[in-house]
């Protein structure tokens, strides 16, 4: 639980374990007026209640909490609005969260303990980070399906993807270094060395 509670505190500074969705001209929106009313929700991930909870940015309200299973630690929202994705570390999975109806979807299996999660840019594929036996397991959208999961390093802790989604950039906390992953390969190039202890990452665009 250590770990779990760490995760969620970080991740909340970097903008994983909240998350933004405009709704506004998003295809198919709103199978009720409660999420088609304004353009901007957030969605916080609730670690202790396994839920998700949407926030309607205009009025600061919060609407029904979603069931999304056990240790929900982290968040990621394709750019078309469409699907959320959550990450389920005791769980071992990431869960699909419907936007346009606030439901979820069936708990897609990856490497043990799933910490951290990021889309690509073009919304086919979702990267969950796992610590604990250090690697990064893709998500293919389109399919619901989990890939064969991506060695990093040690204690991978947060990842980043390049603007033109050509590159994913995985920290590895406990051995100090960064590593690559070509999107298009799906493969993980050589690591870089950086200060000790890394835990975050920004690209700029």
């Amino acid at each position: 639980m250590r770990t779990h509670t760490i995760r969620a505190l970080c991740t909340v500074t970097a903008g994983a374990a909240i998350a933004l969705l405009g709704l506004a001209g998003t295809p198919g929106a709103a199978a009720s007026p409660a999420w088609r009313t304004h353009s901007v929700i957030a969605y916080v991930a609730n670690l202790t209640s396994g839920t998700v909870t949407p926030i309607r940015t205009a009025t600061n309200t919060a609407l029904t909490a979603i069931n999304v299973g056990i240790t929900p630690v982290a968040i990621a929202i394709m750019r078309n609005g469409k699907t959320a994705y959550v990450a389920n570390s005791r769980l071992n999975a990431v869960t699909p969260v419907f936007t346009a109806t606030g439901r979820a979807g069936k708990p897609i299996k990856v490497e043990e303990d799933p910490e951290v999660i990021a889309v690509t840019p073009n919304g086919r594929t979702a990267y969950a980070v796992s610590v604990g036996p250090g690697t990064v397991t893709p998500v293919f959208t389109a399919t619901g399906t989990a890939g064969k999961p991506i060695p990093v390093g040690s204690f991978p802790w947060a990842i980043a993807i390049t603007p033109n989604g050509k590159t994913a950039y995985v920290v590895n906390s406990g051995s100090g270094t960064v590593t690559p992953i070509s999107i298009v390969t799906g493969r993980a190039g050589t690591a870089i060395s950086v200060g000790s202890g890394p835990v975050a990452i920004a690209i700029t665009r």
